[in-house]
């Protein structure tokens, strides 16, 4: 498998030095694997939302920094996919399919969870449109080819694609997060960028809500199949190190207090398999319920894979507890999944809402 052989055994160090290897990233984007959902007509792989989720899982079971990476390509080429004009998608598409990477700009200093607050804005004269405001934490904004950056155009919302390399756009990469540390997290400001007014998806002038639901509901899945490779990792490194390590005669994984851990790593690894290929099934089909099922997923994944870390490190101990081991990073590189793409507490009031109207 190619992302297990760029890969290796170098995601640890990666993670300390906090950067992957750019030629990494551009070898599974030649393959077609930054984002394989791209449909063949593009240039793209084509995939399903269950082959692509079970490929997600996979590189996040081995570097969830590099899965992130993927979630934000991901994003990009669904939300062109949705949004824009036919030659737009045949533009960018194929670009995305083979040698571009791009970011998704939402959050700013005071719109997080309420992205209804954000400032950023478009203006247009003729044929030009002008771009000001500032993003925060854009993964993989500090190597990206493009970014793709909500924003206000007069009432309603609308989405700018910017090449990074435009005058007027100032990235500042972000050092040290708590998790996902090599996936090139940054702030973006843009400083009365000038673009041609085709650099705006569709006609614009959308609703902002819808245009941000667009690509959160393809973050959301790819963000909880990334859980269950954190999940998949925990129990593979759990279980080796119960099994191998003995205590007072015997291995760890016979005592019953570790027994039960290990019960509970496999018991979440299996819930989160199963919601998310639930919703990607519902994503398939073009079922009603592919947006609850989503939010579901992510919110059961992320969820048990926190547990699930803290369960792992607590089972390896000190021997877990060195900074790049697979379990520590699962550990902060969990957490941050209970805060991207809608929050926990975000997906638990959706969750409310559809259980009270469903009666």
């Amino acid at each position: 498998m190619l992302a297990a052989r760029l890969v290796g055994d170098r995601a640890g160090d990666w993670d300390r030095a906090g950067r992957l290897p750019v030629d990494v990233v551009r070898a599974l984007n030649t393959a077609g694997l930054l984002a394989p959902q791209i449909p063949t007509g593009y240039g793209g792989a084509g995939w399903s939302s269950l082959d692509s989720g079970e490929f997600t899982a996979k590189v996040g079971s081995l570097c969830s920094s590099l899965r992130s990476v993927m979630t934000s390509q991901a994003m990009a080429a669904w939300t062109i996919e949705r949004l824009a004009d036919r030659a737009q998608a045949r533009s960018l598409l194929p670009r995305l399919a083979a040698t571009d990477t791009a970011a998704v700009a939402f959050s700013e200093p005071q719109a997080g969870s309420d992205l209804s607050a954000m400032t950023t804005t478009v203006t247009m004269t003729g044929d030009t449109l002008r771009l000001d405001g500032h993003k925060v934490w854009v993964t993989a904004a500090d190597h990206a080819d493009l970014l793709l950056v909500f924003a206000r155009l007069g009432d309603q919302g609308a989405v700018v694609v910017v090449p990074r390399a435009t005058p007027g756009v100032r990235v500042h990469r972000r050092a040290d997060p708590l998790g996902c540390r090599a996936a090139g997290h940054a702030d973006v400001w843009f400083d009365a960028v000038r673009l041609p007014t085709s650099s705006l998806l569709g006609a614009g002038g959308q609703s902002l809500s819808l245009l941000v639901t667009t690509a959160l509901s393809y973050g959301r899945m790819s963000v909880a199949w990334g859980c269950v490779g954190i999940l998949r990792a925990c129990l593979t490194a759990a279980v080796a190190h119960a099994g191998s390590r003995h205590q007072f005669g015997r291995p760890l994984a016979q005592h019953q207090l570790v027994a039960r851990h290990l019960a509970d790593l496999w018991a979440a690894e299996q819930v989160a398999t199963r919601v998310c290929e639930h919703a990607s099934r519902c994503w398939d089909t073009g079922s009603p319920e592919v947006v609850t099922a989503t939010v579901l997923a992510k919110y059961v994944s992320a969820g048990h894979a926190t547990r699930a870390a803290a369960d792992a490190v607590q089972i390896l101990a000190s021997a877990g507890a060195v900074d790049g081991h697979p379990v520590a990073r699962a550990y902060r590189d969990a957490k941050l999944m209970e805060i991207i793409e809608g929050s926990t507490e975000m997906c638990q009031l959706m969750l409310a809402d559809h259980a009270v109207n469903r009666r």
